[in-house]
């Protein structure tokens, strides 16, 4: 099975799971991601993070219960260790540092912490809240810190219940224009 057909099963079996924002599907949230990238003409390798930012939820099945239990079930290394046989750091980046962007917007822009939706206030609390000043130096060192920066105003933005989005099989072209 190639990794498109790897990554639409897991989203056709998985990804009708409630995000943990109401009623939003895993599966619209990564659509909608990925719709706000394309928007933006942004690259393949940055479509396809916007469309995978979150499949670490899918691969971990105790991600749910960690969330539950107020813990961090760190998403964003589970599906970087995933595509990293697939995929090269453009993809891969934004993904690892879409959590830690969060962290670091929430230091920078005065205005981000209000735009947080209830699960994300949550999750930033176990992930270690805002940045300090050397952390958020540190971050801005990281290859690819601008694009996880982009990636998580996306993030943030793709949580509608009605929004209408380009199919999975669309975004899944971009995804096989992304691998190495």
């Amino acid at each position: 099975m190639s990794i498109t057909d790897e990554i639409k099963s897991i989203f056709l079996e998985k990804g009708e799971n409630h995000f943990d924002e109401g009623s939003v599907t895993q599966l619209s949230h990564a659509l909608q991601c990925s719709q706000h990238a394309e928007i933006a003409n942004s690259s393949a390798e940055m479509i396809t993070a916007c469309l995978l930012h979150d499949i670490g939820h899918l691969l971990n099945k105790d991600a749910r219960q960690a969330i539950r239990n107020g813990e961090d079930a760190e998403h964003e290394h589970i599906a970087v260790d995933y595509l990293r046989s697939w995929f090269g750091p453009a993809v891969t980046s934004p993904i690892r540092w879409h959590v830690d962007a969060k962290r670091y917007l929430c230091a920078t822009d005065k205005t981000y912490f209000s735009k947080l939706s209830k699960g994300s206030v949550r999750s930033l609390e176990v992930q270690g809240g805002p940045f300090d000043r050397q952390v958020v130096a540190r971050f801005e060192s990281q290859p690819y810190y601008k694009e996880a920066v982009q990636l998580r105003r996306w993030d943030e933005a793709s949580k509608s219940t009605s929004t209408t989005t380009p199919s999975l099989e669309h975004f899944l072209n971009f995804v096989s224009q992304a691998r190495i």
